[in-house]
């Protein structure tokens, strides 16, 4: 059995453990212990990441391409369709694309993030399709924020139907666009809507999608999607936070410069309330992802509050000194909790 280094010394410890209790014999403890090979390479890191380089890198060919004038008179030569035609033909290649990850799937399920990345393409197809119909439907009312809601029901819809988790990330990331670009619409693209600005927006935004995870985790149909709802809804709540702590509820630049950094402390700190729920959270109900996403943003509040206050009244070696101790005492810190928590489940 091949395993990462990690995960073999908490396999071999599991099995000192159970030998010392004596619920494993000292015969069948060798086995198991000799049946163990480190993998000296993750090499499914290294696929997961490989897929996402190569469809970053479709997609960045594509768009320097699109970019090149002599490409793009050439494109226009060769494609002088009407928008639907375009559309259709993205619809059919989209189609193609989820058809092929499909028998992927199902012909060889172990190739998890080759797969994964047909279905990516797929999603960009699908984007690009909906973007033709657009243009083929536009009256110039400039009200483009129903398109972005139809490509979230799409994405939703193939998401539930092909069970893929990237899709379904997609699809709340298309949600995001439409909220912002509907709240945009109906304010006149002003900086503000029901005396909100964007990142206030996206902190309810945020804040209403952990919820529903949180409530649909154990329901029988959606329960599979609800960590990826609760990973993008944690996602949108906390980066929302964070800019509500440096720049507030204000939508102007010039307006912000004049506010004394005190007057925004009430927004640091219901972000470093919301990182201490989310750690409260994860140590309460053993949730890895709440627990991790509290500890790194409340780490992020308490830099960038001491990057605010210290900046531009201590000396910059003194700066920069104090950021080394606090990083080490915290590198300390973590490593001593790390080698109790291994003693621990050495000892039980």
């Amino acid at each position: 059995m091949k395993l990462g280094r990690k995960q073999a010394a908490i396999v071999k410890d599991a099995i000192t453990a159970w030998t010392q209790a004596g619920l494993l014999p000292d015969a069948h403890a060798a086995q198991l212990a000799a049946s163990i090979e480190i993998q000296s390479f993750d090499w499914r890191r290294l696929a997961k990441y490989s897929f996402w380089i190569a469809a970053i890198s479709i997609v960045t060919s594509v768009t320097a391409a699109l970019s090149d004038a002599f490409l793009m008179q050439l494109i226009g030569t060769l494609f002088k369709a009407p928008a639907l035609v375009k559309c259709l033909g993205l619809t059919l290649i989209a189609a193609g694309l989820y058809r092929w990850g499909i028998h992927r799937r199902t012909t060889d399920p172990g190739h998890v993030y080759r797969n994964e990345a047909i279905f990516f393409l797929g999603v960009l197809a699908t984007a690009g399709a909906i973007a033709q119909l657009g243009k083929a439907i536009d009256t110039g009312s400039g009200h483009f924020s129903l398109l972005i809601l139809l490509s979230t029901l799409v994405y939703g819809v193939l998401a539930y139907i092909l069970e893929s988790h990237l899709i379904w990330i997609f699809s709340l990331a298309s949600l995001g666009g439409w909220m912002g670009t509907e709240t945009g619409y109906l304010s006149g693209w002003g900086a503000y809507y029901l005396g909100m600005n964007y990142p206030l927006r996206f902190v309810l935004f945020g804040g209403l999608l952990t919820a529903t995870a949180l409530a649909l985790e154990h329901h029988p149909v959606l329960g599979r999607l609800s960590r990826s709802t609760l990973a993008m809804g944690l996602l949108y709540l906390f980066i929302a936070l964070w800019i509500m702590s440096i720049f507030g509820n204000y939508g102007d630049l010039h307006q912000w410069q004049r506010v004394k950094q005190i007057e925004l402390f009430h927004w640091s700190l219901l972000f470093g309330l919301a990182a201490c729920g989310a750690i409260y959270h994860g140590l309460t109900y053993g949730d890895e992802m709440t627990k991790g996403y509290g500890l790194t943003f409340l780490c992020i509040n308490l830099y960038t509050r001491f990057f605010e206050l210290f900046w531009n009244t201590l000396h910059k070696a003194m700066f920069f000194a104090l950021l080394g101790v606090s990083f080490w005492y915290l590198g300390t810190k973590a490593e001593a909790i790390w080698r109790v928590e291994r003693q621990r489940s050495s000892i039980t």
